[in-house]
């Protein structure tokens, strides 16, 4: 038997260096949270510390991965949210027991209502205080259980960092969504030396990827004969990554697209083929499109009531086909005479491998072509009226790259930045759709900072209304000098509230408007970001352009015409077909 070889000075070198990059062994539960975030990938996370959640912060202290302590739990969960749908991996958000786990509450549920990937982990009272009522306790898994896709209340210390890699990995596959780890304190802090494994799934968790094939034939057949077809692109193509495949199964066949508001981006605003996106606001030529089309395929979409108005005169004349890899979404809302369940890419492909050739829609098409002429997303913007909203979105949009990803609240202004921003690209529009939530723009803008490449401008399209609700935040955007661009559209009011009041309540105005409004650029200066007022249309340019310059956090308050409302509208539970261009039509 040969002698070893002696050891070099290259070899003890390299010893070296490998016991440097050596991960500190797990030695309690909140290092396995810790570690098991970053065998996930996870770089970035969003939280406000708290006494129950303290231990994984302490165990966060040595870690790699970057904490962005927000100035509220809520704005803490927003960001996660819009840090996931940008980057398109779950976001992660922490905060303690009590009220900082019920402060996530309206973020976790606007993130289930729009099926985004995010992982929240809150702090627990002691296993054995749990139902004493004790200091900071919250059953956070029952409050929590109807807006969430699972969550869990971690119950050992050798199995809780597995159990948040699985929460973190559940929270992405398939239809996505939120889920939570409870972390009681004494599991947390409890001794373990187990290291938790990469992150997956159970393997109870199913989700179908391909459609079953004679479903899909039944379909293509469908397609092939359809004189109108039209495709609906909703927010689970963006989710699955399925925009180019989308997109070339639009072009290949010559069929017009519609999208849904959480769809905007995945088919060009400019494209030929491109409608827009339908709905109570949405444009007039895709409610048409909708109206008339003979065959309607919807990939990724859950028929919402913004989107359909009433059901029973959504696509009256149209069979539906309907793509979605969540089979409760199939024919809950509207009939799918054909219905496809899947994963989005992959279904649209099986349909292309099926088809054996396109529909002759050319006259279809030409129709549609006709009705964006009859039906243009126009508006009046005299001189001596006050500044008008649709300007300023317009404005910023000239500005900025086509890359550019845009935030909102919820309200008019969210309405506006979605008709008159010219969107191009997938994970560039970033809201708040099924739940609604007033506040979202903010804190969404920073996590979608956080996400975004260096060289995309992030701008915050926000109503004085939702601004006032977080903008708390500023706080957290000019500690991290975060290069975010906040454009208040205000006009003193809850302006679809105003607008809803005199179009429906005979113009009675309860609790719509503001008697005294604060002036945001001063505000905006006190945090110690940078600030401008502007009235006048000579005036936005110019603003624009030095707030984009500026290198941090930017607010203009946009003091916009008070009577502006937004049209096309179609009436709550009306037919789209039947939209108003003014409050005289309703």
């Amino acid at each position: 038997m040969s002698e070893p070889e002696p050891a070099t000075q290259a070899d003890s070198d390299t010893d070296e260096a490998d016991e440097s990059t050596e991960t500190t062994p797990v030695a309690n539960g909140s290092q396995s949270v810790i570690r098991a975030l970053e065998n996930a990938g996870v770089e970035t996370v969003f939280g406000v510390q708290g006494g129950a959640i303290m231990p994984v912060y302490d165990a966060l202290y040595d870690s790699s991965i970057h904490h962005i302590t927000m100035a509220h739990e809520q704005g803490a969960a927003h960001a996660a949210d819009a840090y996931g749908v940008v980057k398109g991996t779950p976001g992660v958000c922490f905060a303690t027991s009590g009220p900082g786990a019920t402060n996530l509450v309206t973020g976790i549920a606007d993130a289930n209502m729009d099926s985004d990937a995010m992982l929240a982990l809150t702090g627990q009272v002691p296993s054995g205080m749990v139902g004493s009522d004790a200091f900071q306790e919250t059953d956070t898994t029952g409050v929590t259980m109807p807006i969430t896709k699972h969550n869990y209340f971690a119950g050992d210390a050798d199995t809780v960092g597995d159990t948040v890699g699985e929460a973190f990995a559940l929270a992405g596959t398939g239809r996505p969504g939120p889920t939570l780890v409870d972390l009681p304190k004494d599991i947390t802090m409890g001794d373990t030396s187990r290291e938790p494994g990469p992150a997956k799934t159970p393997d109870t968790h199913v989700h179908h990827v391909e459609a079953d094939t004679e479903d899909v034939e039944a379909a293509a057949r469908a397609i092939e004969r359809a004189e109108k077809p039209l495709l609906l692109f909703g927010g689970g193509v963006i989710k699955a990554d399925a925009t180019d495949v989308a997109r070339g199964f639009a072009i290949d066949n010559g069929i017009p697209v519609v999208e849904t508001m959480p769809a905007i981006g995945t088919m060009p605003d400019d494209h030929e083929l491109c409608l827009e996106w339908a709905g109570m606001h949405g444009t007039g030529y895709a409610n048409m499109a909708v109206t008339h089309t003979d065959l309607l395929i919807a990939v990724g979409c859950r028929f919402d009531d913004r989107l359909t108005g009433g059901v029973d005169s959504f696509a009256p004349e149209a069979e539906v086909v309907h793509v979605d890899i969540d089979p409760a979404e199939i024919s809950k809302n509207v009939y799918a005479d054909y219905p496809l369940v899947g994963d989005a890419g992959t279904v649209l492909d099986q349909l292309t491998e099926e088809m054996d050739r396109a529909p002759d829609a050319r006259e279809w098409r030409e129709q549609c072509t006709t009705w964006k002429t009859e039906y243009p997303m126009d508006y009046a913007a005299p001189d001596d009226e006050p500044l008008k909203p649709q300007f300023v979105v317009e404005a910023l949009d000239e500005a900025t790259s086509d890359r550019a990803i845009v935030t909102t609240g919820v309200g008019q202004h969210q309405m506006w930045a979605a008709q008159y921003w010219r969107f191009k690209h997938p994970r560039t529009w970033v809201s708040s759709h099924g739940l609604g939530t007033m506040g979202y723009g903010l804190p969404a803008a920073i996590g979608a900072r956080l996400a975004a490449d260096d060289d995309q401008e992030v701008v915050c399209i926000d109503g004085d209304g939702s601004f006032l609700m977080t903008l708390q935040e500023l706080s957290v955007a000019v500690r991290e000098n975060l290069d975010i661009t906040v454009a208040v559209l205000n006009n003193e009011y809850i302006g679809m509230v105003r607008q809803w009041q005199d179009a429906f309540f005979e113009g009675r105005r309860m609790a719509a408007g503001y008697d005294w409004c604060p002036e945001f650029d001063k505000l905006a200066e006190a945090f110690g970001a940078r600030g401008w007022a502007v009235e006048d249309y000579d005036e936005v340019a110019d603003a624009i352009e030095e707030a984009l310059a500026y290198d941090g956090p930017s607010v203009i308050d946009f003091h916009i015409d008070p009577a502006a409302n937004v049209y096309p509208m179609v009436p709550s539970g009306g037919a789209n077909g039947k939209f108003a261009l003014s409050e005289e039509q309703l």
